[in-house]
């Protein structure tokens, strides 16, 4: 892009959102360049809208300017799906930050919600909860500041069991066609008039009524069979993942190739009678037994079946201390504010030349050791008595039986289980969801030592009987530790190994791709495909078909970063 040509639509964006919301220095765009754990690459602009006519007009100029376009809200993603990624675009790169444009509304008494592109799970929750409702997910990326929108694009499947991937086929999005000509497409459900402006108004504003909701249009706001499918214990395909053709519908595993306006969710009764049993146990089978027989059998399935292993356990204990108490001191209402601090001291700290060292991250780690043990003394207890560890969420209803299950199915065998009080519970939970960060901690803390992370999430077919996973010699000797957590009953597994330095990452992961692959696993489960992972044939058929052109986040899924997927005519 020529000089004139980026200054001209630099002024454009500045007049569309004005000048504070423009950014184009280094370390102001550092933040939004560079992903969670993965990801970065220069950018012409980013560019933050405060309103959803603002994020058109934002649009259309970028689309008048020829520019790549990658669409990003909280920015919490693992595999670097909406950032960029390197500097082999062969046009601009422009960051539309959605954050600033936080609205929900409620509609149908709050059983149902319609989301703007910032708001995020915490806040969701935190507006259904008078009423007796939930959103989709409640635990884990609600505390992490994540968007309600990123989860609806990644098919992000968080802890509930009974809920499945997030998922609405009612959403206002735009798309650009294949001559690069941009529209907008109202499949929200909702009457809003024709103009397109003053249908984005009205949106912001709320300016409708439940007399505007289109009925009978046959489109749903979640996924309502993922109950009986998780069920479904001797099918041989995974109960959930991101590639999933079933829940490949329009906005719903999008990843960034449309930019949307608004999704229309269902939300769920709170369920607030509950208990929590805590599970260790050296035995894997064990476990394997207690999700067939409960799936299988019990009639209601459990809110929340989450996995430990002992060495996420320990790190996690060690290296996401500062977050836990984060979540308990500050709350998660403040998390967000807390992220994009840190991102402003690390970008300063790189123009000092200093952020090789991440200061940051090891005074927060110090700081964090400063405090009292966190963890309570019973869970304490079963890590250093067993290996494998399992918190089960329950309804009140189904505690009974819980227990009658645990007592027999436990008895004569290597494990133990104990009921947690409400403190423990909150806690168990709490530092399940800072294993998830604990890793990248680690590596900064002992950067001479830790080459990356390879960050792995995937679903293992739902009639799988072993689950855990051995690595042959070379590949475990290249690997200072494995942390495997996740989400037991869906069969959905994190895994992060962190490599010692000097290792191949790229063919250290490729030969752990290679085990999964044998074992008939799917990946990513729950994150998009970002720029780690090729999408597969159905997956890559249907980001053509949202992107013809391929302007909006080019090369997602290690496919081409060039116009039209270097087919056809530039635009």
């Amino acid at each position: 892009m020529r000089g004139e040509d980026l200054a001209s639509l630099l002024a454009h964006l500045r007049h569309a959102v004005g000048d504070r919301h423009v950014l184009t220095h280094d370390r102001q765009t550092r933040r939004f360049r560079f992903g969670y754990r993965f990801g970065s690459g220069p950018v012409a602009a980013v560019v933050r809208p405060g309103s959803l006519v603002e994020q058109w007009r934002c649009l259309q100029a970028c689309v008048d300017a020829g520019t790549a376009i990658i669409m990003q809200a909280a920015n919490t993603g693992l595999t670097g799906g909406s950032t960029p990624h390197g500097a082999d675009y062969d046009r601009p790169v422009v960051i539309i930050s959605t954050t600033r444009i936080k609205g929900i509304h409620l509609v149908d008494g709050g059983r149902q919600v319609i989301c703007l592109p910032g708001a995020t799970l915490h806040e969701l929750e935190r507006r259904l909860r008078p009423l007796g409702r939930e959103p989709h997910s409640v635990i884990g990326s609600s505390c992490l500041g994540a968007s309600v929108m990123g989860g609806v694009c990644n098919n992000s499947g968080g802890s509930l069991v009974r809920r499945g991937p997030a998922y609405t086929e009612l959403a206002l999005y735009a798309r650009i066609d294949a001559d690069g000509r941009l529209a907008l497409v109202n499949h929200l459900g909702i009457d809003l008039g024709e103009a397109v402006e003053t249908l984005l108004d009205r949106l912001d504003r709320g300016a409708f009524t439940d007399a505007d909701l289109i009925a009978d249009q046959g489109r749903c706001g979640s996924d309502h069979d993922y109950a009986s499918h998780v069920r479904n214990i001797e099918a041989d395909t995974p109960a959930r993942f991101n590639a999933d053709p079933r829940k490949l519908h329009e906005a719903s595993g999008s990843a960034g190739k449309l930019a949307l306006f608004a999704v229309r969710l269902d939300s769920f009764p709170q369920e607030d009678a509950s208990g929590v049993f805590y599970i260790g146990t050296n035995d894997p089978g064990l476990l394997t037994d207690l999700r067939r027989d409960m799936l299988r059998d019990f009639p209601g399935l459990p809110i929340a079946a989450e996995y430990v292993h002992r060495t996420a356990f320990d790190i996690a204990a060690r290296y996401g201390k500062d977050m836990f108490l984060a979540v308990r001191v500050l709350g998660t209402d403040r998390l967000p504010a807390l992220f994009a601090f840190k991102a402003r001291v690390d970008g300063w700290l790189d123009s000092l030349g200093l952020g090789r060292h991440h200061l940051a991250d090891r005074l927060l780690n110090q700081f964090a050791r400063c405090f009292p043990q966190h963890l309570p003394r019973r869970m304490r207890s079963y890590r250093d008595r067993y290996e494998h560890h399992l918190m089960i969420r329950m309804a009140a209803a189904d505690m009974d039986a819980m227990r009658a299950y645990l007592e027999r199915s436990i008895d004569g065998r290597d494990g133990a289980y104990f009921e947690c009080s409400a403190d423990e519970a909150d806690r168990a939970f709490q530092h399940r969801f800072a294993v998830a960060g604990a890793a990248v901690r680690y590596r900064a803390v002992h950067h001479r030592a830790v080459e990356d992370i390879v960050a792995l999430d995937i679903a293992l077919p739902r009639n799988s009987l072993v689950w855990t996973e051995t690595l042959p010699a070379e590949i475990e000797a290249e690997a200072i530790a494995k942390l495997y957590y996740g989400h037991f009953f869906c069969h959905v597994f994190h895994q992060d190994y962190v490599v010692r330095k000097g290792t191949d990452i790229e063919r250290f992961e490729q030969r752990v791709l290679r085990q999964l692959d044998a074992r008939g696993a799917e990946y990513p489960a729950e994150h998009n495909v970002g720029h780690l992972y090729p999408a597969k044939p159905a997956l890559a058929d249907f980001y053509r078909g949202l992107d013809p052109s391929n302007r909006m986040n080019p090369g997602i899924g290690q496919m081409p970063m060039q116009s039209h997927y270097g087919n056809g005519p530039k635009v």
